[in-house]
C-alpha cells in the first residue's frame, strides 16, 4: 500500500510540474518597456534538447526584418521559473542574461534581462499571452 501511495504521489508531482513549464509554451506579446505598447509576437516552444526556446514570429512595427529571430534562448526549467539562458535585443542587436517568471494572477510572463548573471543590472519586461 505504502508502494502505492509513493508512486500515486511521484505521478502527481511529474503532472504538476510539467503543467507548470507548460505554462511558458505559446505564444507572447510582448509590451515595449519604454513605451508600454505592444512591440511583437514570440512563440515560446520547448525543444528536443530539454531547453526553451522564444521565436519572433511578428512584430508591430517597422521593424519586420527581426521576423523569425531566435530572441528566447537556451532556458531551462528550475524552481518555477526559465532561467540560465539568453534574450536577445533585437533593437540593440545584444543579447542578455535572462529569467522569465510566469505571473498566475496577471497570466504573464515576466522577463528580466540583465548584464550580469545575478539580474542587477537590466529591464524588465511584461509578455501577456497571445493564445
Amino acid at each position: 500500500m505504502k508502494k502505492i501511495i509513493a508512486t500515486l504521489a511521484t505521478l502527481l508531482l511529474g503532472i504538476m510540474a510539467l503543467s507548470a513549464q507548460s505554462q511558458f509554451v505559446g505564444k507572447w506579446t510582448t509590451i515595449d518597456d519604454k513605451t508600454d505598447k505592444p512591440a511583437g509576437l514570440v512563440e515560446i516552444y520547448k525543444a528536443d534538447d530539454g531547453l526553451y526556446y522564444g521565436k519572433l514570429v511578428d512584430t508591430f512595427g517597422p521593424n519586420k526584418d527581426a521576423v523569425g529571430t531566435m530572441i528566447v534562448r537556451g532556458m531551462k526549467y528550475e524552481d518555477g521559473k526559465l532561467t540560465g539562458g539568453k534574450v536577445f535585443d533585437p533593437e540593440s542587436g545584444k543579447l542578455y542574461y535572462c529569467t522569465i517568471k510566469y505571473d498566475a494572477k496577471e497570466k504573464a510572463l515576466k522577463l528580466r534581462g540583465s548584464l550580469d548573471k545575478k539580474g542587477l543590472l537590466g529591464r524588465n519586461q511584461t509578455w501577456v499571452d497571445k493564445q
